[in-house]
This record gives C-alpha cells, structure tokens and sequence, in this order.
C-alpha cells in the first residue's frame, strides 16, 4: 500500500510556512526591513490578481532572498527539531506508524516549500516526498518557484504520477483542506483529518470520512 500525507494540519498542528519565516525573521532581525517588499503581493493575492503560489514566492523573496545555502539550512535545521519535538500531532504519529508498521510505502505530499519538507520527510522515514520547489542562483536563494504550487489539482496530479511509479500499490491517502479533496478522491481509501465545517461538508458529499486527530 502507498500510504500518502499531506503535511500542514493534517501531520502537524499548524500551517509551517509562517512559523518557518517568521522564525527566520527573529534569528535574523536585520531582515525584518525588507518584509513591507511582500505588501504589493498581499494586495495583488487580495484583489484577487495573484495566487497562492506567487504569494508564497514574495514571502519567500522577502524574508529570505539573497541568503545563502549554509544560513538557511542552519535554520531548516532548528525549526525542523521544534516541529518534530512540538508540532506534530500524536494520532498522525501513530498512523505513520502502523502504516510503517505494516510494510506501507510511506509518502509526503505538500504545498509548502522544499526549503525544509525534504528534511521533516527524512526524520520521519518517508520513501517519498512531493512538494513545492523553490529557485536558488547559485549559493543563494531566489525564492521563485521551480514546480507548480503543490495545491488542489497540482495535488492530484501528483497522485496520478505516483501511481505510474508504484501501480501495483493501492493508495491510502490523509489530508486536511477542501482544496485536498480533488485527490484524496483518487485514493482507493481516503480520510479528511481536522477538517472546516465546509471541508466536512463537502468530503461527506464525496462520501470520503472524517476524522480528528489531536
């Protein structure tokens, strides 16, 4: 069985990628200054004239463009270790579990970014890992993205090529957002974890269960 996770609110208790700059923010205060760079794209993303991705990709600009390789993989480090010791919930750590347990092949699927998703998919043992993939100019970080967002139906075209690598393998699949719905209706099992009132709705339309992890 191909066993797939979504990471944000469905491993863990809270979405990573602001904790993940802001934390970079506090190590480096110097870089707070640059921060108002992200309003053009915040209101861009309100007026609805930007999307997830290129709001993402200014934040990331913003707060980390220009860094190098050794400064962020420092950080990736210690927010990797908090999040592992602190944020994830203890019913996602035993599903990974039996999962693993079982014999499963276990995989990551995220929309936040590869700075730091590669690294928590390693300690945590996963075979594979999908996520949002960010540019780098040589030693330095660019902050645009390399992929597609790793979002909605970007999400279930990421199902659709696992299963070419692994077809043999029936897929079980976790996540928590509306949005994750379009491919966790690929999976031959399916459950929306911690989910909003209208991500219930819409997952009991689609006869896909629910559950609350804590």
């Amino acid at each position: 069985m191909l066993a797939l996770f979504d990471l944000d609110g469905t491993l863990t208790r809270y979405d990573t990628l602001w904790p993940y700059l802001s934390g970079f923010l506090r190590q480096h205060p110097a870089r707070v200054r640059r921060v108002p760079r992200l309003l053009p794209a915040l209101l861009r993303y309100a007026l609805g004239r930007a999307d997830r991705g290129e709001l993402k990709s200014a934040a990331l600009r913003a707060v980390m463009g220009g860094c190098t390789r050794a400064q962020i993989d420092a950080w990736t480090a210690c927010f990797v270790t908090r999040l592992l010791r602190d944020g994830l919930l203890e019913d996602a750590r035993a599903a990974l579990e039996a999962h693993r347990r079982a014999g499963d092949t276990l995989a990551l699927l995220s929309a936040s970014p590869d700075l730091y998703v590669p690294a928590i998919a390693r300690a945590l043992g996963f075979a594979e890992t999908l996520c949002t993939g960010v540019k780098w100019d040589a030693d330095r970080l660019e902050g645009g993205l390399t992929t597609a967002n790793r979002r909605g139906a970007e999400k279930a075209r990421c199902v659709q090529a696992l299963r070419l690598r692994y077809p043999q393998l029936p897929v079980v699949a976790y996540a928590n957002a509306a949005s994750d719905l379009e491919h966790l209706a690929l999976a031959e099992r399916a459950t929306l974890v911690n989910g909003s009132w209208r991500a219930r709705r819409a997952a009991a339309r689609a006869m896909i269960p629910c559950l609350t992890w804590r």
